[in-house]
Formats: C-alpha cells, sequence, structure tokens
C-alpha cells in the first residue's frame, strides 16, 4: 500500500437556514442565552467544526448503506465486515477507508489490509468577504431564537418552557475543505460526494427537524478536476434503490 495522493477539495458552505451546533458554555448568565452556539475563543465568531462534518456525513453514509442495522447503532468498525453480504461488503471496505474504524483482537488482519482513515475534515471558519460585507465592524453572525413547548389544553405556552437558543444566521458563509488521501489507484471520490450531497439533503448541527441546519455546497474544487461542483450537483444518492424515481 502506497500513498500516492493527497487531493484538497474546497468551497463554500451557505446557511440556507439558522445553524446551531452547541458550543458548552458552561457559565449560566441572567437572562442569557440558555443554547450558545460554538465560537472561536480568539475572534469570538462561530466556525462550524470538521467532527460535526465528519460525524454527520458518516452516519448519513451508514444510513444509507444500510450499515445501520449490522452495527446495532454504533459507528460501522472491522468487526462487522463478516456480519455483511457480499454485495454489502465492498461499499462497507470503502467507508471504512474514508472514516477508519476500531481495530483490535481477530480484526487487526482487515484493519492492516484496509489502512488508515483517508479523510481528514478542517474547522469552517466564517468567510472574510461575507464578514465584510454583511457583518462589517460591529455587527453579529448570530441569533436569539426563542422557543417553547405549548400546553395542549390551555393552548399557551408551558410553563418554564421557555428558552432561548443561539443560531447562526441564514445566509452565513463558511470556508470548506477537507483532504483526501489517495492509496495505489483507489477511487473514493463519489462517496465522499454523495456523503456530502447527503448532508445538504438533511442537516447539520441540532434540530435540525425544526428546519435548522439546512446547507449548501457552492465552489466546489479540486486540483486537477475543473467539473468537480457540476459532478457533485448531478449526484442523486438514491437513484439506483429499488423504487427510486
Amino acid at each position: 500500500m502506497q500513498l500516492t495522493q493527497i487531493q484538497q477539495i474546497t468551497g463554500t458552505i451557505i446557511l440556507k437556514t439558522g445553524l446551531h451546533i452547541g458550543g458548552g458554555d458552561s457559565e449560566m448568565r441572567i437572562g442569557g442565552i440558555d443554547n450558545p452556539v460554538i465560537k472561536d475563543p480568539v475572534s469570538g465568531l462561530p466556525y462550524i467544526p470538521g467532527s460535526s462534518l465528519k460525524g454527520k456525513m458518516r452516519s448519513l453514509l451508514e444510513w444509507q448503506l444500510g450499515l445501520v442495522g449490522v452495527a446495532q447503532g454504533k459507528p460501522l468498525s472491522f468487526q462487522h465486515l463478516k456480519d455483511l453480504k457480499p454485495d454489502e461488503t465492498l461499499q462497507a471496505r470503502d467507508l471504512l477507508k474514508l472514516f477508519g474504524g476500531a481495530p483490535g483482537g481477530e480484526t487487526e488482519a482487515i484493519a492492516n489490509e484496509i489502512g488508515p482513515s483517508r479523510l481528514a475534515f478542517w474547522d469552517c471558519p466564517l468567510n472574510s468577504q461575507w464578514q465584510q460585507d454583511e457583518l462589517g465592524e460591529h455587527a453579529k453572525a448570530t441569533e436569539a431564537k426563542t422557543e417553547n413547548s405549548i400546553d395542549r389544553i390551555k393552548g399557551v405556552a408551558a410553563n418554564g418552557a421557555i428558552r432561548q437558543t443561539e443560531r447562526v444566521v441564514a445566509s452565513a458563509q463558511f470556508d470548506f475543505r477537507l483532504s483526501l488521501k489517495v492509496h495505489d489507484d483507489e477511487d473514493l471520490l463519489d462517496m465522499v460526494l454523495t456523503g456530502l450531497k447527503l448532508l445538504e439533503l438533511d442537516s447539520l448541527g441540532g434540530s435540525g427537524s425544526r428546519g435548522y441546519g439546512k446547507i449548501k455546497f457552492l465552489n466546489m474544487q479540486m486540483a486537477g478536476n475543473d467539473s468537480l461542483q457540476m459532478h457533485f450537483d448531478q449526484i442523486q444518492p438514491f437513484s439506483n434503490m429499488h423504487g427510486a424515481a
């Protein structure tokens, strides 16, 4: 196994709706935000952690490939390969090549065969041009969204159920980057792009079922591939499934 290339995929993430990725603020402030977003400790500006992109993308690919059941809700790993059908094994191995797994014991041989994880996600900072054009020097990139639970009988907000959640504002733009290591002649780019497309179709961060975290990837670029954005736009993750249109 030989490392033959490291591909850099860059682009822009545009928020179609407000985004909440929790910051774990341990301080309680009177009248403050209940659920703050994660922010850069130096600039105080929100960013998208690479770990959030990686975790959600891996989860969506495992669901799309039908691998969640065999792993019983845990991330797919090397020991699960023996329980897969032959037609599932190839894609499962490719997924483990991209994201890695937990080796040990009887799985050490297959882990060595598959090799190290190929994907590396970068944290995504706010796009500097968007900051300049939309924020200026004093405006904030976040908003406080008030939410509550409704008493089904009275039709009013239930006592103690009102909370404020901080969100990065819709239309915010972030610089996106990931690195894809290529070993020998393998080609895992399509699975990477499919995972990113699934993120577009689903959501990122918390409260996706309530409309948060809808995103779009634009300006996708990779050296030596002038049509990457066009290729990405044409991906239909469910087109080969039974009953798909």
